[in-house]
């Protein structure tokens, strides 16, 4: 069973940051963001604050780093991404460019921000939300298709013959 609330790492532009849990659906149009920090208080910190939303695989001491909690070595792709989805890449309004893997859905268009797969799957970070306050510029770098699919278009039993009516002799 899934749970409720999960672990995510704020991060604001203030540099600061704070661990903690949120639900699933964390009310994005709502004015700030509601999570439950490591201590068992409730923050409420206003969305024109926050950078991103990393949901982490975990945020046990040992594992977090004062400067870099969520461990996000590589913000940029260094090959093309293999998995399905639109590559995109953003510059931050304090400057901080990102690039990461959306779904090629209506969420791009709708809603109050874009849930990322970050270029490296094996850090901590799983998924990353950008509040759309906190979005710059945008740039759809490319769309990877799904692997497997096959276009669409004719088979060669449908095509019609080039020269009908003449043998293959030269």
């Amino acid at each position: 069973m899934a749970s409720v609330r999960k672990p995510v790492i704020v991060r604001k532009f203030s540099r600061d940051w704070c661990a903690g849990y949120a639900r699933l659906s964390f009310g994005q149009d709502g004015a700030e963001l509601e999570i439950l920090d490591t201590a068992g208080k409730v923050l409420h910190i206003g969305w024109e604050t926050v950078k991103w939303v990393c949901y982490v695989r975990d945020f046990s001491a040992s594992y977090l780093d004062q400067s870099n909690p969520e461990r996000l070595l590589h913000k940029r792709f260094t090959v093309r991404p293999r998995t399905a989805g639109l590559w995109l890449r953003m510059t931050l309004t304090d400057g901080d460019e990102l690039e990461g893997l959306a779904a090629n859905d209506r969420s791009l268009v709708e809603g109050a921000g874009l849930l990322l797969t970050p270029p490296d799957m094996r850090s901590n970070t799983q998924r990353i939300y950008v509040p759309r306050q906190a979005i710059q510029t945008l740039e759809v770098v490319s769309l990877i298709g799904a692997p497997g699919r096959k276009r669409a278009g004719g088979t060669a039993e449908e095509q019609p013959e080039l020269f009908p009516g003449e043998t293959g002799t030269v």
